[in-house]
């Protein structure tokens, strides 16, 4: 066991001979071809990739804009029209209700024409028919009480 470790100890860890620069340059070379291989189109996918999802975004946010930019737009366009609508029917309402009191006002106006013609005819009849009935009101007056009485009244 002594000469086992004694052969250990002569022996370094790590053996530095030419080999390490063959595996040297190896790693060069393949670090180069991987590089050029794998590395940099990796690279040129992931910048294409991340261009292409902040394009995405920007043409996303360009159309929200857009979007928000008609829709507040349509929305003034809207109010402008309840506004216009809401004074149309205000006006509609107050011209309906100026010719409706303008129709109830000559109705009354026709109404009270017809009665107080009416009143002045009746009038007229009632004072006519008086005149005619009161001179031979007295004459039945008369003739009811003789009757009544059964006599004769002056």
């Amino acid at each position: 066991m002594q000469h086992a470790v004694a052969a250990l100890a002569a022996h370094p860890l790590i053996d530095l001979d030419w080999t390490v620069l063959v595996q040297f340059g190896l790693f060069l070379v393949l670090y180069a071809a991987a590089n050029k291989l794998l590395f940099q189109p990796f690279l040129a996918l992931r910048e294409r990739r991340k261009q292409g999802i902040e394009g995405a975004r920007a043409e996303a946010e360009r159309t929200h804009a857009s979007a928000e930019a008609k829709l507040a737009d349509y929305e003034n366009k809207l109010a402008v029209a309840r506004g216009r609508a809401n004074d149309e029917g205000r006006k509609v309402r107050s011209e309906g209700i100026a010719h409706e009191k303008e129709v109830t006002d000559r109705a009354r106006g026709e109404a009270q024409k017809a009665i107080e013609e009416a009143t002045t005819k009746m009038r007229a009849e009632t004072d006519a028919a008086r005149l005619q009935l009161l001179p031979q009101a007295n004459a039945l007056a008369r003739q009811i009480a003789s009757k009544l009485l059964g006599r004769e009244v002056a």
